[in-house]
């Protein structure tokens, strides 16, 4: 039998690292001269679906990495409240796999007229997005056929790490880009943990996905791509805000996924789920941080950990759809490419 093509991609993502990595070396350093130029008071940025889930992860790295506050904008407050917004000075970032959604392009064509500074982080080079946008960051992803995105969103977290680098002077950050194609290939090597940790949820109906800090945008990712491929009813949460009324949902036997890095959020996000494993949960965890149910290999920076640990649950999740008896290339009423206004 044939793989999934939702694996199929998946397996590919080191070879698109390496490459986002070579080509597009020399737009990463125009860019970093034109934010640094520009010296943007705030950043916005614009997606949906698991675009917006790495812009989440996009957020947390210039946060933490530049200090620069980034704002998630609603597509729909131009688009259908015909709002315009004065983004005069800012930087805009959108990410799209096909940069084909009405919304994306339009907000991303208003905000370049009124004076800010965007950025398309796009797999289809000439796409309206790509059109549109005054920089373009290719994620070098080439075709991706599976309905759930795996690759490309892999290649999103990735495509402006070279120029927070480049704009903070994080060597380990550097290192950490120049390791990360060998670590995608050890992940791989653990598909068949992944498929063991898969067999534990093949009959859940619900579940809570966990996290704190940079892993955040991967666990609403997961999140996603549970409902998407498995028809499961899974909600992420920080590990923080759970605490905050929906741990009532353990008393009703939901069981956890929890992402647990290995950065300055570790001993947090440990702290947090030994809680919640006193309180009876049924936990079993994904990431860097030693220990985990399923560890995944450290790059030597939180920020590019996030990608291994996002491909082991692609993994994870390809082979509990199939471990379901279902098939997570076809899932019911959905397409490749959502066109939103």
């Amino acid at each position: 039998m044939t793989d999934p093509l939702m694996l199929q991609e998946a397996r590919q993502s080191p070879d698109v690292t390496r490459r986002q990595l070579a080509e597009n070396a020399d737009v990463s350093r125009a860019l970093a001269a034109a934010i640094r130029a520009l010296k943007p008071a705030y950043a916005v940025t614009i997606a949906r679906g698991s675009s917006d889930h790495a812009c989440t992860v996009l957020k947390y790295a210039l946060e933490t990495q530049l200090g620069l506050p980034v704002a998630s904008l609603g597509p729909s407050v131009h688009t259908l409240y015909g709002a315009r917004l004065d983004l005069r000075g800012a930087l805009v970032i959108a990410v799209s796999q096909s940069g084909a959604s009405p919304d994306v392009v339009e907000n991303v064509r208003a905000a370049r007229e009124s004076g800010a500074l965007t950025v398309a982080l796009v797999n289809v080079e000439g796409s309206d997005l790509a059109r549109a946008a005054e920089f373009v960051l290719p994620l070098r992803g080439g075709e991706e056929r599976a309905v759930a995105a795996t690759k490309s969103y892999l290649a999103s977290l990735t495509a402006l790490l070279s120029v927070i680098a480049d704009l903070s002077g994080d060597d380990a950050l550097l290192r950490g880009l120049d390791a990360l194609p060998a670590a995608l290939e050890a992940t791989l090597a653990l598909e068949g943990q992944a498929r063991d940790l898969a067999d534990r949820y093949r009959f859940a109906e619900n579940l809570i996905v966990l996290t704190r800090g940079l892993h955040y945008g991967v666990a609403q990712e997961a999140a996603l791509k549970l409902k998407e491929t498995s028809g499961i009813h899974a909600e992420a949460y920080s590990a923080a805000e759970f605490s905050h009324g929906p741990k009532r949902l353990l008393a009703e036997g939901l069981p956890v996924l929890a992402f647990t890095p290995a950065d300055q959020a570790a001993a947090a996000t440990r702290a947090a789920l030994d809680a919640l494993q006193g309180d009876g949960a049924d936990l079993r965890t994904i990431g860097p941080a030693s220990g985990s149910t399923l560890t995944t290999p450290g790059t030597g920076h939180g920020l590019t950990d996030t990608v291994p640990s996002a491909l082991a649950f692609y993994l994870f999740a390809a082979h509990l759809s199939l471990a379901r008896g279902l098939n997570p290339d076809q899932p019911p009423l959905l397409s490749k490419v959502t066109k939103t206004r």
